[in-house]
């Protein structure tokens, strides 16, 4: 006889599998162990039993068992009466199963053993390679089971062939609505009282850097699917580890859950006798009571939980440095330009003393601006290696009171760690190092995205040709052995759903060599920008990716440019305006996704709060302020209260006055630029910068319906698709500084330092529009309508963008038609006859033809002609009659 089984307790993917195994053993029995989640055997009652013919393992007769086909588990202990089978001589054994292969498991003559997210999965492809047919309710169930240890193919073990078998599944005619319906339950009373009592029960252990939530619970009476609860107890708290401890009546009942691959429950549960995957793993323990458990886990917990963080993970690198005999006076330099509180000092490669600020200032106070630093430089502290754990640093830094550790290498100095980066990673205790020793995540608060959430969200988000693009980067990085990264704004706006395709890349080295690399091996050219370390990728459809070497920036005056030096990915986010667009995800391939978050960018994403990262940023670049306001509108967020106040004060320090024009100018166009540009330009009024650029722009100023105006004579315009483009936000600037008169406008356009074509706008055409204006209003009611020829006579000088701005800004509807008649029917109306046409009758080239030219065109406006033949009889009676 053959025997189909499975683990005690099974759950759908035992079911599923179970199902499938039946067609390729049509001959054999399919039996439950024993017991199954309550979801599962309602069902299995319900619905399943006498469909597929399954039997009760009281029914069979144990010594007629030939052959044993084991879906979904190895163990003899988990397989309850078919366990003694499984060890007797004679016994065939077929395994198909997804967890890891251990010591003492079951061995079999046929085994299908892959690391997928469920048994099924290994089935499907089994079937998909030999092109078996399933049935609608055969799909159903196999579906239910890939769904169920999955998590409807979100687990972090779900893989490619997963989704593939959902794919082949659904060819077959699963019923999703059938799934949908099973997977998501009702809790039942006993049910609900049960979580609670794990809700509080719950605590946190901090094991060696990652957090291990354990709930536990006595009742007793039983209650099934603790699975369940497991799982919405782990999104409730939105929990990494998870650990369920449960005493029913004379058994304790282990459920363990895992989002991270540092953390293999699987293995965990094993030491308990259970079993499970990385993710997911469960047990029943008879000769142990509940307090006993809750001794020996955290146990286990050390010993399979290893070490992870080191000081490689925490040190920022490269380090600035000064030499000790350097003097005083250049240390001071170094430590204020960079902002740093304390570097190491070198005598030729070795790090023999440490300087802080704190001792610098000091020692400038008394005088000592001249002597070297050997001179006043702490001697006496600890050094670390890469290997260090953070354990260790504790020690340094509590008990020896150091705050600056330089970390070497081979006497070499490769890094180092200050007392606040090793409080932000305490703080956090979140995140586990790659096999890379990058870290999965650096998090100051918020939500936490770990690298396989990344990595969905750049496969759920992005077109596929950004994610090609993604990964060839990182292979390119890879290939030169430096480290790369995507940042700022691409991933912001990826965390926040929002389309950004603005690739800005970050190189850890040399940003130039990286770029021209990657060009040689893509269809793309590069422009290099060599002083400044950055690269711009060029693609044949003029798609770009800018590429920086990881940089740090220092400015010598307010408002400056600043001066340039290479430094780490996480100097280069501190140089960046507002802890939201400080964000950086890694491309190399064995860290890939793995988001770097230095400084809360994520925490103010869910708070919706624009912060800066300084109190000098407005300050060191007083164009910050524009762009505080352009994305607290384009976002919805609010400029933080520390922010505005810092802002505030740049304003009233007047810095906006040393910044050049033309940063001004580059500023208020992406603002005018933005799909609704009012919010913004009111906002910058009431916070005074306006007045910044004109002491006219005042907040009293209502610019909500001139800028209305502008959007609806704008809009009306596109619609009328007439070809010739029309610059949105110059209509809008134009409406934004009507208040100005002829030589204030002027005076604006040269300190914008606009171009010709503006400039010329902005003095010229401006004042004669206005003019125009001032007549066409002034007309008495009653009188005539202009000619068309006057209309096109006054108009044609004029830019569609003044046009517009005329529309916008007259407050008669009679003049708007106007305007809008010429826009429509006269600006591009053509005589009939041409040049030579009019050297056929006679006349020689020369401004004559200007002359004639126009007169046909007025008399064609006016409607004195209509055909070829009308404008042959003008030109005759005009020009040739005398």
């Amino acid at each position: 006889m053959e025997v189909i089984t499975t683990h005690i307790n099974a759950d759908f993917d035992c079911l599923g599998s179970m199902i499938a195994a039946k067609r390729l053993y049509p001959d054999a029995v399919m039996v439950f162990p024993g017991g199954q989640e309550r979801s599962l055997r309602e069902f299995f009652l319900r619905s399943v039993q006498y469909v597929f013919g399954f039997k009760r393992a009281r029914d069979i007769d144990l010594d007629e068992v030939t052959r044993l086909i084991l879906v979904d588990v190895r163990k003899a202990s988990r397989i309850g009466p078919f366990g003694v089978i499984a060890e007797r001589p004679g016994v065939d054994i077929h395994i198909y199963d997804h967890h890891p292969v251990k010591d003492r498991d079951l061995k079999g003559s046929l085994e299908h053993v892959e690391l997928v997210g469920s048994t099924v999965t290994v089935f499907s492809h089994l079937f998909m390679e030999q092109e078996v047919e399933l049935t609608s309710d055969e799909a159903t169930m196999m579906m239910l089971g890939l769904y169920e240890d999955t998590g409807s193919l979100t687990f972090h073990t779900t893989t490619v062939k997963d989704y593939q078998a959902a794919a082949y599944l659904l060819t077959q005619g699963a019923n999703l609505n059938t799934v949908a319906d099973l997977i998501v339950q009702e809790m039942t009373p006993d049910q609900v009282h049960l979580l609670n009592d794990l809700l509080a029960s719950k605590s946190i252990l901090n094991i060696h850097g990652i957090n291990v939530a354990i709930a536990h619970a006595s009742i007793d009476y039983f209650v099934g699917d603790i699975a369940t609860l497991a799982h919405k107890l782990k999104d409730m708290e939105n929990l990494d580890v998870l650990f369920v401890v449960v005493r029913m009546e004379s058994r304790v009942f282990l459920v363990a859950r895992s989002r991270l691959e540092d953390v293999h429950v699987g293995n965990i549960l094993h030491e308990f006798g259970g079993g499970g995957h990385a993710s997911a793993a469960s047990c029943s323990v008879r000769d142990l009571t509940l307090l006993q458990i809750l001794e020996q886990l955290p146990k286990v917990l050390q010993q399979h939980i290893k070490p992870q963080w080191q000081a490689r993970h925490l040190m920022s690198t490269p380090v600035k440095s000064v030499f000790a005999a350097d003097s005083v006076a250049e240390a001071h330099q170094i430590l204020s330009r960079y902002n740093i509180n304390a570097i190491p000092v070198l005598s030729k490669d070795e790090v023999v003393g440490i300087i802080s600020r704190q001792l610098v200032d000091k020692a400038v106070y008394h005088g000592l601006q001249e002597q070297p630093v050997s001179e006043i430089m702490t001697s006496d502290f600890q050094q670390v290696e890469p290997q260090t754990s953070v354990a260790l640093l504790k020690m340094l830094f509590v008990e020896s009171n150091q705050r600056f550790a330089p970390v070497v290498e081979g006497g070499r100095l490769v890094g180092a760690i200050t007392r606040t980066d090793l409080l932000r990673h305490l703080a956090s205790s979140v995140g586990t190092p790659t096999r890379s020793g990058e870290t999965n995540l650096v998090n100051r608060g918020g939500r936490r995205y770990r690298a396989g959430q990344i990595q969905r969200l750049i496969r759920n988000r992005l077109p596929k040709r950004i994610q090609d693009l993604l990964t060839q980067l990182g292979q390119v990085a890879d290939e030169l052995d430096l480290k790369v990264f995507v940042v700022g704004g691409f991933v912001r706006d990826l965390l926040m759903n929002k389309n950004n395709l603005d690739l800005d890349v970050v190189v850890e080295g040399d940003g130039v060599a990286f770029a021209e690399a990657f060009a040689l091996q893509n269809d793309c050219r590069v422009r290099c920008h060599h002083k400044f370390g950055t690269a711009v990728l060029i693609f044949p459809d003029d798609f770009k990716i800018d590429v920086a070497s990881a940089r740090m920036e220092y400015y010598l005056r307010p408002g400056a440019l600043p001066d340039v030096e290479h430094a780490s990915v996480k100097m280069d986010l501190s140089r960046r305006d507002f802890t939201i667009n400080t964000l950086a995800i890694s491309l190399n391939q064995d860290a890939y996704g793995s988001l770097f978050d230095y400084y809360g960018g994520q925490r103010d994403i869910d708070d919706k709060v624009l912060r800066v990262l300084h109190n000098l940023s407005f300050v060191e670049d007083p164009t910050r302020v524009f762009r505080a306001v352009r994305f607290e509108q384009r976002l919805g967020f609010q400029i933080g209260k520390q922010t505005e106040h810092l802002l505030n004060s740049a304003v009233r320090l007047g810095l906006m006055e040393k910044v050049s024009g033309h940063r001004v100018f580059s500023e208020l166009f992406l603002i005018l630029n933005e799909p609704q540009p009012l919010p913004a330009v009111s906002r910058l009024a009431r916070l005074d910068v306006l007045r910044q650029i004109h002491p006219k722009l005042t907040s009293k100023i209502d610019y909500s319906r001139s800028f209305d105006e502008a959007r609806r004579t704008t809009d009306w315009y596109d619609l009328l698709y007439t070809g010739q483009p029309c610059e949105r936000w110059f209509c809008y600037f134009l409406v934004f500084t009507a208040i100005l008169d002829r030589e204030e406008i002027t005076n604006l356009s040269e300190r914008l330092q606009l171009i010709p074509r503006y400039h010329d706008m902005l003095s010229q055409q401006r004042s004669t529009a206005l003019g125009i204006l001032k007549r066409l209003e002034s007309r008495p009611e009653g009188m005539r309508q202009p000619k068309s020829s006057s209309l096109y006579r006054w108009f044609k000088p004029l830019s569609t963008e003044i046009l517009l701005f005329m529309m916008a800004r007259t407050s008669q509807d009679l003049v708007r038609q106007w305007i809008s008649h010429y826009i429509t029917h006269l600006r591009d109306a053509q005589p009939l006859l041409s040049g030579h046409d009019l050297a056929t009758m006679g006349f020689q080239p020369g401004p004559v033809y200007r002359e004639i030219l126009d007169t046909l065109l007025y008399a064609r406006l006016d409607g004195r002609v209509v055909s070829v033949e009308d404008e042959r009889e003008l030109v005759e009676k005009k020009f040739l009659s005398g």
